[in-house]
């Protein structure tokens, strides 16, 4: 592979510096949530499988074995009241023990049966008043197991045109935010993800990224707008939703899946590699403009309800590895100078020829800085641990 390696970096441009890149892949830190590693299905079915985690803490174990073939995925998502536990102290420390930490805390707003009619935006303001004391829990279980990110996808909306008051609505959505938003500890943030449909069909409160945006600009610096993959209408230029939330210095993180047609239950990078290349490219060039990181939170949330659990995880997170690597070897500065000249061909060859690059012999020179194995995925399929979890959990 060495030779291969040196073929690499022989063929990259002039401007690339490859001791660079390798610093960035080897930072990448990708959160798995915790829901990714318990049974999941449909409208229709829950599809059980055999070493499914049962609980959080075997969702930690699962998510400890990502981590540890890849070793970018140290913290792992949590969703309330799926991983409701008495004692969130206990959470934190074994997933420390397990090398992890917690990462973004996920309110549910949408399964109790109060919240027919929406949970923060409802008419009743009963049961606005326990859609917000359901969040600020949510703060004190950040509080208790460290957690510096809440995470909020509010399913709020109506069904049939003259079922509710739009604007009264939104009152009501900005209203409770601004109690949530005013528990949030000086290093916590709010993230605000957004989604054109579903289980609303007629109108979503917060429908799109300019809602979340808007809002989170009106709660505060400590907001920010979340880019769930999975989320828009069918032919939206998610890259550009990224390259402007940049811009704006308001994008706050990402859920990463694929979609065919609607919503988020596909592993990230199986249906359209080229667009997660392209959300990476204006990552890598937002990174080299600003010469700052930002501050994204990255996430998967998916759930592969067919595909085995903690295998379905690694492939995405190899999927993201890909993506970013080959984002970071775009030839920058050739690329400018083909887009100030209005030379579209040089452009697009340029992206593609950092599309087109094998960055697996890269992939595994840092890899083995990490301590991790060349190819995590089949290193996971031949280490027995899902035999082993089968046995465990049976």
């Amino acid at each position: 592979m060495d030779k291969a390696y040196e073929l690499l970096i022989k063929s990259l441009p002039d401007g690339v510096d490859i001791d660079f890149v390798q610093d960035k892949l080897a930072k990448q830190n990708i959160e798995t949530p915790s829901w990714g590693y318990g049974d999941s299905g449909t409208r229709f079915q829950v599809f059980k499988q055999p070493g499914a985690a049962r609980n959080v803490f075997e969702k930690l174990e699962d998510a400890a074995e990502v981590h540890h073939m890849t070793g970018i995925t140290p913290n792992v998502a949590l969703h309330i009241p799926w991983d409701k536990v008495s004692d969130y102290k206990e959470v934190a420390d074994y997933a420390q023990k397990l090398g992890l930490g917690v990462g973004a805390i996920n309110p549910n707003l949408f399964q109790e049966p109060e919240y027919k009619l929406g949970s923060i935006c409802h008419p009743d303001p009963t049961v606005r008043e326990k859609a917000v004391g359901h969040m600020l829990e949510c703060i004190e279980i950040m509080n208790a197991t460290g957690s510096k990110v809440l995470s909020l996808w509010l399913a709020d909306g109506t069904n049939y045109p003259g079922q509710d008051d739009f604007r009264r609505r939104k009152r009501r959505l900005e209203e409770a935010m601004h109690t949530v938003y005013a528990a949030l500890g000086d290093e916590q943030r709010l993230l605000i993800e957004y989604k054109f449909f579903e289980p609303a069909f007629y109108h979503t409160d917060i429908a799109d990224w300019g809602m979340a945006t808007l809002l989170a600009m009106k709660l505060g610096p400590k907001a920010d707008t979340l880019v769930d993959l999975g989320h828009h209408a069918l032919g939206t230029n998610i890259e550009h939703i990224v390259a402007y939330l940049i811009d704006e210095g308001k994008l706050g993180g990402f859920h990463f899946n694929s979609k065919k047609y609607a919503d988020d239950d596909l592993t990230t990078g199986a249906i359209n590699p080229y667009e997660l290349f392209l959300i990476y490219n204006e990552l890598a060039a937002g990174e080299a403009n600003l010469e700052s990181e930002l501050d994204i939170v990255y996430m998967i949330d998916q759930s592969h309800n067919v595909k085995p659990k903690v295998a379905a995880m690694i492939q995405s997170v190899e999927q993201i590895q890909i993506a970013y690597a080959k984002a970071l070897l775009v030839d920058r500065k050739s690329l400018k100078e083909a887009q100030d000249q209005g030379d579209i061909i040089e452009a697009e060859t340029i992206l593609r020829a950092a599309y087109d690059r094998d960055v697996t012999p890269l992939l595994i020179k840092v890899r083995e800085k990490l301590g991790v194995p060349a190819n995590p995925l089949k290193a996971h399929l031949k280490s027995g641990y899902l035999a082993k979890v089968v046995k465990e959990r049976s």
